[in-house]
This record gives C-alpha cells, sequence and structure tokens, in this order.
C-alpha cells in the first residue's frame, strides 16, 4: 500500500491522456478549521462559497494552508437535507483554537483512502464519484460509511480543490481530488 505524507501528491488521476486510476493510499489525521451547514443538493453552494473566506481567515493570520481547501461530505441525501463542512487544513491542531464566528475546528480522521483526481468543472463531480464508488465496489472495497432510511453518514469523504480558480479561471482544467475514507476492516 502506498503511504502518502503530502496531500498534494496527486499525481495520478483523472488526466486527459490517462485513463481512470483511483488508488489507497494510507493518510494521517489532518487538523482544521470549518464551517458546518445542512444544505440540499440544490443549495451546496451555499457553504462552497464560504472557502474563500476560510482561506482569508488563515492568510490573514499569518497561517499558511496545510493543503488545498475542501468540502467534507458528513452526511448525504439526494431528496433530504445533508451536512457539508467546507474547510481549509492546519498545519496544527493548536493552530484550530483560533477558529471564530461559526467556524470550529475539525480532524480529517487518519486511514486507508481511495483517492483520485478529475480534471474538469464541478458540475462533472457526480460522474466522477459515481466511478469512484463503482472502482470501489469492483475491487470489493468496502467504504466507512453506515446508511439508515435513504441517508448516509460518511467517516470522511472529502472533495478537495487543487485549483486555484484565481490562477486558473477555467473550470475545465479545474483538478479536483476526490478522497473517502475505507472502513478500518474489510
Amino acid at each position: 500500500m502506498e503511504q502518502v505524507t503530502d496531500r498534494n501528491d496527486v499525481a495520478t488521476g483523472w488526466w486527459p491522456r490517462s485513463p481512470w486510476h483511483p488508488r489507497v493510499v494510507t493518510r494521517a489525521r489532518q487538523p482544521y478549521v470549518g464551517v458546518r451547514r445542512l444544505v440540499t443538493m440544490d443549495t451546496v453552494g451555499e457553504v462552497a462559497r464560504r472557502l474563500p473566506e476560510l482561506v482569508g481567515w488563515v492568510e490573514d493570520r499569518g497561517m499558511r494552508l496545510a493543503g488545498p481547501p475542501f468540502l467534507r461530505y458528513h452526511s448525504l441525501d439526494a431528496v433530504a437535507e445533508m451536512e457539508v463542512e467546507a474547510g481549509v487544513p492546519l498545519a496544527s491542531a493548536e493552530l484550530t483554537s483560533r477558529a471564530t464566528g461559526d467556524m470550529r475546528a475539525g480532524t480529517v480522521p487518519g486511514g486507508r483512502y481511495a483517492v483520485a483526481v478529475h480534471l474538469g468543472p464541478p458540475a462533472d463531480l457526480p460522474e466522477a464519484t459515481r466511478r469512484m464508488l463503482e472502482w470501489a465496489d469492483a475491487e470489493g472495497h468496502v467504504w466507512d460509511m453506515t446508511e439508515s432510511g435513504g441517508t448516509q453518514r460518511w467517516g470522511s469523504r472529502t472533495e478537495s480543490y487543487l485549483t486555484d480558480p484565481r490562477e486558473e479561471p477555467d473550470p475545465r482544467r479545474h483538478r479536483t481530488e476526490l478522497a473517502f475514507r475505507l472502513a478500518d476492516r474489510q
């Protein structure tokens, strides 16, 4: 199994000239600050729009991000509310104590993750997610997820935004890392 120590080590994935190729990696815990909201599929953009504010909050305090900003899906439901969090990773859990307002400290759990990189606009992420789920099923992987009454509760499921839209305005060139935690026992 590959050991990944740098969240930005995303050399393989879905690229124009290479096949879809998720991989399994082991990650350490990652402290972050974030803003969590209950949203629907139609309003998930409300929490995503908080990412620039979170990045600015970190930069205004002279801190550096420990990786790209992300959305963390705590729960998913196609027809009801979902619990989604916009977050920015920090180098130290001590820094999370500086969270203010509706920001909260959190930790993305360590463990084994299925990881792939999507190249393209956010509108194509549902297709990338479908492919990730199908790949895991075909490979016999089990997610760190429980389902009840149509709602999925994930141990950790993130979309990390590797491309800064201020530097690359063309969404067709945006890279998004999908990282879904695998169950501890398989």
